[in-house]
C-alpha cells in the first residue's frame, strides 16, 4: 500500500507540561513563542524560530518557484514525447510495421489481455466513483443479501467479485507462485556465477602456456564467413591479413555467400590486393547458398587443401583480431591433446554509442566476464561463441563437423564437441574487437535467433545427451543449467511474471506480488550484472526495464523454436556500422590517400584485366538505402496493458506497484515506436 502522508502521530509522540501561551505583537515584525513551563518566558528566544511575515512569503514563493518549475521540466518532457510519438505515428508507412507472420499468436493474446483489463478498469472506476471500495479492504466483504445490491450494476460488480476470488485468484496465484520459484532458482544460478568469478579474480585463475610459446608454428587456416558486408568486409580482412603467424604457416578464407554482385566485386578486389600484398588468402562464393553460415563453413571444410591444416580461426565479418591472436591462443593447444576450441572475449568499438548498445555491453560483459570465464575453469565447457575462436579440426571431424538443423550452429558443434570428451578454454585476457547492433530491429532479429536456436537445438540433442557415455554430472549440467535453467526458465519467467501476472494482480487483488518480488530482488540481480561493466552502474534501472521488455521477444523464440512455430529457422543477417578501432581511424585518411597510386602500382606490375575490373569496382558509389523505423505491435499492446494497470494500482494507492508498471509501460511504449537506439530517416 501507498504510504500515508498523515504526520500527526509523529507531531503527537512528544509529551509536553504546562499550559501553552501564545503572545503575539502588533508590529509587522512580530515573532510567535510558545511558553511550555513557568520560566520558558525568561529564556533567551533563538533567532532561528523567529520568523516575521516578509520571510515567510519569500520560503512560500521559493518553493512555489521550485513546484512550477519541476512541473514545467515534467510537462516539457511529456510534451516532447507525445511529438515524438506523433512524429513516428504520422511519418510510420504500412511497410513500416513490424511483420507478425505465424508467430501471431502472442500479439493475439495480448490484444485479448488487454480487451479484458479496460472492460475491468471501466467496472473499477465505476466501482469507485460510486464508493464501492471493496479492493482497499485485504478480507473482501462480498455482499450477499439482496439489501446491500443498490443496483442492476452493483449486482454485476459483487457477481464478479465473487467470480475473481474464487475461480481467477487461485490460478493466477499458483502461476506467480511457480514463477517466483524459478526466479529465485534463477537468481541463485546467478550469485553462485559472481561468487566463482570473484573466486577466480581473487585466486588469479587464467590459462597458463606452458614452456616457450610459438617456438613451433602449426599451420593454422583462417576462416572469414559473410554475406553482404558492404560496411564491415574491408576492415575485417585487412585486420585478419595482418595478423602475426608465418604466411607459409596460415591459409585465409573469405567465404562469400553474398548475394549482391557489386559486394562480390568489393570482395574480391579487397582479396586480390592482399593477394598481391604476399598473403596467403583466397576467395571462395557458394553457388548454392543453404544453411546459412553453417553450410557455408561445412563447404569450406571438404576443400582437399584443408587436410593440410591443424586448426582453424573463424572471425565473423565485423570483428577485427589484433596482430597477437594466434600467438595468444594456438599456443595452449601444445602439449593438451583433449582441448578442443580456445575462445578469445569479445569487445565493442561501439559500446557507447547510444543508450542501446550501452544496455547491451551490461549482458555481453557479464556473459563473457562471468559466465564464459566460470564455466571455462570450473567445468572446461562452455556454449562456443560463433566467432573469435580455434578450433583443433579433429575435435570438429570427430564431433560430425558443422550441421545445418539449427540456427545456432556453434552452440550445437560446441554441445557436441562436449559430448565426445573435448574440453575448452575461455580467455579473458584476449579480446577481439567487433559490434554491437546499433538500431533495436537489429538488436530484435539478433535476439530472436540466439533465443530460438537453442530450443531447437534441446529438442534435437537431448536424446544425444541422455544416451551419451559423459558423466552424470556433466549430463545433468548440460539438460538442468545449460538449456533449461539459462535458455529456457529465463525467459520464461521473466515475461510470464513481470508483463504478465503483475498486471493481472492489479485486477485481482487476492493475488498481489509481494514487493521484495517486483522491487529488491529484480534490483539486486541487476546490480550483480553490472558488476563486470561497472561504468555502466548510472544505467542499473534502465537496463532492468529494458530486460523486462526484451523478455517479450526472448519468450516468443524460445516458444517458436522448442515448437517449431513462426521464423525460428530464418536467418537474418545482423546489420552493422562498420565502426572501426581508434588506430583504424587515424589510419583511415592515409590510407585512402595511397588508394590511387596503390592502383597505379597495381597496373605497372602487370594485372590481369579481370584483377582491373575488380578494382576498378572499389570505385562504384553506391546510394545508401533509405530504412524508416518500424513500430512493434507485441511491445506496443503490452505498453497499454502496463498502463492500464498502472492506473487500476493507483485507484488502489498500491505505491511500489504503480511506479513499477508505469516506468515499465513507458519503456515498452519507447520501444514499442522504436525510440531506442539508431534512429533512422
Amino acid at each position: 500500500m501507498a504510504p500515508r502522508l498523515d504526520f500527526s502521530e509523529w507531531w503527537g509522540k512528544e509529551t509536553r507540561k504546562g499550559t501553552p501561551v501564545v503572545v503575539k505583537m502588533e508590529t509587522p515584525n512580530y515573532s510567535v513563542v510558545e511558553i511550555d513551563e513557568p520560566d520558558a518566558a525568561f529564556r533567551p528566544v533563538e533567532k532561528s524560530r523567529g520568523k516575521n511575515a516578509k520571510q515567510v512569503t519569500w520560503v512560500l514563493l521559493l518553493k512555489a518557484h521550485r513546484a512550477v518549475g519541476c512541473l514545467t521540466w515534467f510537462a516539457t518532457v511529456f510534451w516532447s514525447l507525445l511529438g515524438s510519438i506523433k512524429k513516428r505515428l504520422s511519418f510510420n508507412q504500412p511497410m513500416a510495421s513490424e511483420k507478425l507472420g505465424r508467430d501471431r499468436w502472442l500479439f493475439s493474446a495480448i490484444k485479448l489481455f488487454l480487451a479484458a483489463s479496460l472492460l475491468i478498469l471501466g467496472f473499477e472506476i465505476i466501482a469507485y466513483f460510486s464508493g464501492w471500495h471493496y479492493f482497499k479492504n485485504p478480507n473482501l466483504h462480498i455482499p450477499a443479501s439482496a439489501i446491500e445490491i443498490q443496483s442492476l450494476l452493483h449486482l454485476v460488480y459483487v457477481g464478479w467479485l465473487s467470480l475473481r476470488a474464487d475461480y481467477i485468484a487461485p490460478p493466477i496465484k499458483a502461476l506467480s507462485k511457480f514463477c517466483i520459484v524459478l526466479f529465485l532458482i534463477q537468481s541463485v544460478d546467478r550469485l553462485i556465477l559472481c561468487l566463482g568469478c570473484f573466486w577466480i579474480k581473487y585466486k588469479k585463475i587464467k590459462p597458463t602456456i606452458e614452456g616457450e610459446p610459438c617456438r613451433d608454428y602449426p599451420m593454422v587456416l583462417v576462416q572469414i564467413p559473410m554475406c553482404n558486408e558492404r560496411e564491415v568486409y574491408e576492415q575485417s580482412i585487412s585486420a585478419v591479413c595482418q595478423l602475426d603467424w608465418p604466411k607459409d604457416h596460415m591459409l585465409i578464407q573469405v567465404l562469400d555467400d553474398s548475394d549482391d554482385e557489386s559486394i562480390q566485386q568489393l570482395i574480391k578486389a579487397e582479396v586480390a590486393k592482399w593477394s598481391q600484398k604476399g598473403v596467403n588468402i583466397i576467395y571462395r562464393h557458394r553457388l548454392v547458398r543453404t544453411g546459412y553460415k553453417a553450410g557455408n563453413l561445412s563447404s569450406a571444410m571438404c576443400c582437399d587443401y584443408v587436410k593440410e591444416y591443424e586448426f582453424v580461426a573463424i572471425f565473423d565479418a565485423d570483428f577485427q583480431p589484433n596482430s597477437d591472436f594466434l600467438k595468444s591462443t594456438v599456443p595452449h593447444f601444445k602439449d593438451n591433446p583433449e582441448l578442443g576450441l580456445v575462445q578469445a572475449r569479445w569487445a565493442f568499438v561501439n559500446k557507447d554509442e547510444n543508450l542501446l548498445t550501452r544496455l547491451q555491453n551490461i549482458n555481453l560483459c557479464f556473459h563473457f566476464e562471468v559466465e564464459q570465464q566460470v564455466n571455462g575453469v570450473f567445468l572446461n565447457f562452455f556454449g562456443f561463441n560463433g566467432t573469435a575462436g580455434v578450433w583443433r579440426i579433429k575435435a570438429l571431424e570427430e564431433s560430425g563437423g558443422w550441421l545445418e538443423r539449427t540456427t545456432v550452429e556453434d552452440m550445437d558443434i560446441a554441445v557436441r564437441a562436449h559430448l565426445h570428451g573435448w574440453k575448452f578454454i575461455f580467455l579473458n585476457d584476449v579480446k577481439v574487437l567487433c559490434e554491437v547492433p546499433e538500431s533495436y530491429e537489429a538488436y530484435k532479429k539478433q535476439q530472436y535467433r540466439w533465443h530460438s536456436g537453442p530450443m531447437q537445438l534441446f529438442r534435437l540433442c537431448l536424446g544425444s545427451i541422455l544416451t551419451s557415455k559423459i558423466a552424470i554430472w556433466k549430463k545433468a549440467n548440460l539438460i538442468l543449467i545449460f538449456f533449461l535453467l539459462r535458455k529456457l526458465i529465463l525467459p520464461f519467467y521473466s515475461f510470464t511474471l513481470f508483463c504478465i501476472v503483475l498486471p493481472l494482480t492489479m485486477f485481482v487483488p487476492e493475488a498481489e506480488l509481494p514487493v521484495w518480488v517486483i522491487c529488491y530482488i529484480p534490483v539486486f540481480m541487476s546490480f550483480l550484472n553490472i558488476l563486470p561493466a561497472p561504468g555502466s552502474f548510472p544505467f542499473i534501472v534502465p537496463y532492468l526495464l529494458f530486460e523486462n521488455t526484451m523478455s517479450v521477444t526472448k519468450f516468443n523464440a524460445m516458444v517458436s523454436g522448442l515448437f517449431q512455430l513462426g521464423s525460428s529457422y530464418e536467418w537474418i543477417v545482423t546489420k552493422k556500422a562498420g565502426r572501426s578501432s581508434e588506430s583504424d581511424l587515424l589510419a583511415f585518411t592515409e590510407r585512402e590517400s595511397k588508394k590511387i597510386l596503390d592502383q597505379k602500382t597495381r597496373i605497372s606490375r602487370g594485372a590481369s584485366d579481370s584483377e582491373l575490373f575488380e578494382l576498378n569496382q572499389c570505385e562504384v558509389s553506391k546510394k545508401p538505402v533509405k530504412k524508416t523505423n518500424k513500430i512493434y505491435r507485441k511491445e506496443l499492446g503490452l505498453a497499454f496493458l502496463l498502463l492500464i494497470a498502472a492506473l487500476r494500482s493507483l485507484l488502489a494507492a498500491q505505491g511500489v506497484h504503480f511506479y513499477f508498471l508505469l516506468f515499465q509501460g513507458i519503456t515498452f511504449l519507447l520501444v514499442g515506436l522504436d525510440l531506442i537506439g539508431e534512429q533512422m530517416s
